[in-house]
């Protein structure tokens, strides 16, 4: 508590360079900032010398391009024809945009609290320091198997994607797997600027083709493909929302709620911008600029790309559901480009289907690595897992993370596929629990803020409508969690489908709840006291740190600083 205080009434004095003593201050003077910063979160300068630290080694440039597009996959460009089939052009567009929404309030939350102190690993560290130590625990061990297995998934997308072109499987899909994994690994063990350098390469790609489908969808739209077909709105006249379960509104309803559980999968990862805050450079400058650009990356990538998906494919399209389709033929940005007669395109979007697959993993276990790391950080995990390379990689998070991803070589086999894309369908519920753990802990946050005095005001990113866009959102995500396996609970009597579908949609909730309770138990955990939150621990090593100022020289410097 004496550290705490201390930290404390160097907020309340100012910044200042000799902010942690003596002993601190000389390893800054050594080995740099981040010494000093090591030496804060882990509380001695002992553990930070023999472990070392993860360094701030994303630029600016790496930050904006992870928010916008880092952790798009297969979800937006694959997944979404599956929605769009069971439930119709309007039942899609609501369901991305009421989940983009509370995504939206989820992120100015952690904004706030990452831009007050970015961690390492950061949402973990959040339960743990505001909430309670078993909250920190189920949501750091729960984020790594999701990030894990969703690794896992997104490998295996990209070997079936790679079957676009080898459609006779002349190479054994075991060769792709075995490439991609060591592609992913080796961006991520050297050092993070190079996994920063490879997520903006990957980002830059996604981007540029999702605004340029944008565009093509629009001219399709129109009547300016080759076919010359005026498409219009034609296909919300045909089935705006169709109905899944029951007939009438209730099964349009029932349309509308499976598309919430889809759009959930595909905002997977949203929160990573926060995980890499603590490898950030200028945080408080670059995560500010980066969460504000969710609200874009929302807008255009996932609000625009289901209403344009709308009116230029059929829901009725039986391509869309084809179980035979060889990579991303299913996709109904390839089937919007087929049908209008653009013969080259489908190609392009498959390739770049196949990088964001490939990016997405990348992210992944980038992202699962730190969570292992941050969970480590709480002495929720082994201790050698803090143990940092001379360039700041957590190489055994790193390891640990990447050898899951060896579980991929189960797709080659047709019957172990399934039991690959049941553990799969586990990754939604997992990632509602995240977001809903990152809700519990600002709420917690903004009561530390107050009993410790201090002002939000003064805060250098303050998130809107707060409490109560939180509260909504967090109801929104739970409710998600509840009812994703409505559908099981309409069919009598049960087999052993049905069975089945009930411990995909339900095993999740148990894991989170084991690891909670466990934790509860064998330490006898207590929800934190917001008077003696911990939330000052580790600050002042950053706000003792100054970044130099970007004055731009010309009119293009001036748009990049703007963009980056």
């Amino acid at each position: 508590m004496a550290d705490i205080n201390y930290e404390k009434n160097q907020y309340d004095a100012g910044p200042d360079t000799s902010h942690t003593g003596h002993a601190i201050k000389d390893i800054v003077d050594q080995k740099g900032a981040a010494a000093g910063e090591a030496a804060d979160v882990y509380g001695d300068v002992q553990t930070a010398e023999e472990f070392g630290y993860v360094q701030r080694g994303l630029k600016s440039r790496h930050i904006q391009f992870i928010a916008l597009g880092g952790t798009i996959g297969t979800g937006l460009f694959l997944g979404i024809g599956t929605a769009f089939a069971n439930a119709g052009p309007v039942s899609v567009l609501l369901g991305y945009t009421i989940t983009g929404c509370a995504i939206f309030a989820m992120m100015q939350a952690l904004g706030e609290m990452s831009t007050w102190l970015p961690l390492p690993g950061a949402i973990p560290q959040y339960c743990a320091r505001y909430a309670d130590p078993a909250l920190g625990f189920a949501v750091g061990w729960n984020n790594w198997y999701q990030c894990s297995i969703t690794l896992c998934a997104e490998i295996s997308a990209a070997t079936v994607l790679i079957s676009f072109w080898d459609q006779d499987e002349k190479v054994n899909p075991a060769v792709w797997i075995s490439i991609i994994i060591v592609i992913i690994v080796v961006l991520n063990v050297f050092a993070v600027s190079i996994y920063g350098e490879a997520e903006f390469i990957f980002a830059s790609i996604k981007i540029i083709t999702i605004l340029g489908l944008l565009i093509v969808a629009f001219v399709i739209m129109l009547g300016g493909a080759p076919d010359k077909d005026r498409r219009g709105f034609r296909y919300w006249k045909e089935g705006a929302m169709k109905e899944y379960v029951g007939t009438g509104s209730t099964g349009r309803f029932t349309g509308l709620w499976s598309t919430l559980v889809n759009a959930a999968f595909s905002y997977g990862g949203v929160e990573m911008v926060a995980v890499a805050a603590g490898e950030a450079a200028n945080p408080r400058k670059n995560i500010p600029k980066a969460v504000r650009r969710v609200f874009w990356r929302i807008l255009f990538f996932y609000v625009l790309g289901s209403f344009f998906i709308g009116v230029t494919v059929s829901s009725n399209d039986p391509a869309l559901t084809n179980e035979d389709a060889k990579g991303g033929q299913s996709s109904p940005w390839v089937i919007a480009c087929k049908n209008a007669g653009i013969p080259v395109l489908p190609h392009i979007i498959n390739a770049v289907i196949l990088t964001s697959a490939t990016s997405s993993g990348n992210a992944f276990l980038y992202t699962g690595s730190r969570y292992l790391f941050g969970v480590a950080q709480n002495g929720q995990a082994p201790r050698f897992l803090l143990k940092c390379s001379k360039s700041g990689v957590p190489y055994y998070c790193v390891a640990i993370t990447a050898s899951i991803s060896l579980i991929t070589y189960m797709s080659v086999s047709t019957g172990a596929n399934q039991v690959f894309l049941w553990f799969q369908n586990l990754t939604t519920i997992a990632q509602c629990f995240t977001w809903c753990s990152v809700l519990i802990a600002y709420t917690r946050f903004q009561k530390a803020l107050v009993a410790q005095g201090v002002d939000r005001n003064t805060l250098i990113f303050r998130a809107p409508w707060q409490p109560y866009s939180s509260w909504i959102a967090f109801c929104y995500f739970a409710l998600i969690i509840l009812f994703n396996g409505f559908k099981v609970f309409t069919t009598t009597p049960w087999g052993d489908k049905q069975l089945t579908s009930f411990f995909t949609a339900y095993i999740g909730v148990l894991i989170y709840f084991l690891l909670f309770v466990f934790w509860k138990v064998f330490k006898r955990t207590k929800v934190v006291d917001p008077a003696h939150a911990d939330i000052w621990s580790g600050k002042a090593a950053l706000d003792a740190e100054v970044w130099p100022e970007q004055i731009p020289r010309n009119i293009l410097e001036r748009v990049w600083f703007w963009l980056c």
